[in-house]
């Protein structure tokens, strides 16, 4: 199913969100229940949700006695160890008046560049969603390394939509649209749409780290959107406030139409869930 415009939210088929650190920990972790109160609404609709979330290092950090995000790895995975469990469990609660159950995937960027892994990978997420379980993923960092980690969770969902044929992409922020240049500078404009092979190399999307607790930022956003459009998935970014609305089809955000040829996936063959 491709979608044309921001309309088609309402009614897709397959959709990934991508819910970044900086909304869902710290004073921040009472959004989980509204970004949960959408994704559930959605779901009741015949959605299906896929959601990548950030947030397990900088859920873990207080329980580490750590003030700010670690610079070492080893400290960065011992954070993430702990706050994966964190996360997961006030996901599961915040769906539980839904009576949705939900179920962690840890991906590595080696898992999806191993062709078997990434088959094993797609068997396993068809398979929650076939069941009407809501995955949630996000990269295992207790066991990835500087050298082949994804980089961010921006570029992750983009990979994930490819991996599960979602409809469409929607990458939460902490603003509401993506600017010319970074917004609190003197000529900064909102993006509404972008065209597929519209040109975006006279923008300036600003620093890659963003915050304390995570990394990502405009430029990434961008760039992850691009890619999930050059496939042929539709993207919006926009910000976790306004996830309502983004997965309503309302008139939101940064619009990235789809290629309307994108070239045939290799994960498009056909994957067998019944254990045999």
């Amino acid at each position: 199913m491709t979608l044309q415009d921001r309309a088609g939210l309402a009614g897709a088929r397959r959709v990934v969100v991508k819910v970044g650190s900086s909304s869902i920990s710290g004073e921040n972790a009472e959004k989980i229940g509204p970004i949960v109160d959408a994704l559930a609404e959605a779901h009741a609709r015949g959605t299906e949700v896929v959601l990548v979330s950030s947030g397990a290092i900088a859920t873990g950090m207080p329980f580490l006695l750590l003030d700010a995000r670690p610079s070492d790895l080893a400290t960065q995975q011992a954070a993430a160890a702990v706050g994966q469990n964190v996360l997961i469990y006030r996901y599961q609660e915040a769906l539980r008046p839904f009576d949705i159950v939900a179920g962690q995937v840890l991906l590595t960027a080696g898992d999806l560049e191993n062709p078997t892994h990434r088959s094993n990978a797609r068997r396993a997420m068809e398979r929650l969603l076939g069941l009407r379980i809501l995955p949630i993923v996000n990269e295992n960092d207790t066991v990835a390394t500087h050298e082949i980690r994804f980089g961010d969770n921006d570029r992750l969902a983009a990979l994930v939509a490819q991996l599960v044929g979602a409809d469409a992409l929607v990458l939460l922020s902490d603003i509401e649209t993506l600017y010319t240049r970074p917004p609190d500078e003197p000529g900064a404009t909102p993006i509404i749409d972008v065209a597929y092979g519209d040109d975006l190399s006279g923008y300036q999307f600003g620093s890659v780290v963003v915050n304390s607790v995570g990394t990502g930022g405009a430029a990434t956003k961008a760039s992850a959107a691009r890619l999930a459009a050059s496939a042929g998935i539709a993207v919006l970014v926009t910000s976790a406030d306004l996830v309502h609305d983004a997965l309503r089809g309302e008139q939101v955000g940064t619009w990235f139409a789809p290629n309307p040829q994108p070239a045939a996936p290799v994960t498009t063959a056909p994957v067998r869930v019944d254990g045999a």
